[in-house]
């Protein structure tokens, strides 16, 4: 007795088996956060951190919350490790910068039991920003160690000077 194998049925990658469009043609791709384009933010931020006296760190996320770049000054306190950190990871999920958050976690606040609700503490300072890429969320950049608002400012230039608003 012999079996007949199925032929699999050749589809144009825009079309789907059925012959119906495919969603993923409607929505083109976009290239994700590379670790040269980690790298290029952190000497942006490190520059215009000089240029303000901030002695800090910067972290730079991937779109997945993963890593790709991280630099801590060696005059820096500690604890801007952390704070940088938290707060790329906060505007990544958020997609919103931690600057316009902040309201949003005081006691008569949308948000005011958010930060403790999830494992991973979120950080409703200044200094996190989400990076775009022709409209996408690509990952997100955080910097801690000078006062929030000059942390915010850091990480706005390093985004303006890579074009990843």
């Amino acid at each position: 007795m012999s079996t007949t194998t199925p032929t699999p049925t050749s589809t144009s990658p825009s079309t789907s088996a059925s012959g119906a469009p495919s969603s993923s043609a409607a929505v083109p791709a976009v290239r994700p956060l590379t670790t040269g384009d980690a790298e290029a933010l952190i000497e942006a931020a490190v520059r215009a951190a000089d240029d303000v006296g901030v002695r800090g760190s910067v972290t730079v996320l991937d779109a997945g919350g993963h890593l790709l770049a991280f630099r801590r000054d060696d005059a820096a306190v500690l604890i801007s490790g952390e704070t940088s950190t938290r707060k790329a990871y906060t505007a990544l999920q958020l997609d919103a910068p931690t600057a316009d958050l902040v309201d949003l976690v005081r006691p008569d606040g949308l948000f005011h039991t958010l930060p403790t609700a999830l494992d991973r503490p979120l950080l409703f300072l200044a200094g996190g920003v989400p990076l775009h890429r022709d409209g996408r969320l690509i990952g997100a950049i955080g910097v801690g160690g000078g006062a929030p608002e000059q942390d915010h400012r850091i990480a706005g230039a390093a985004i303006a000077e890579l074009g990843l608003a």
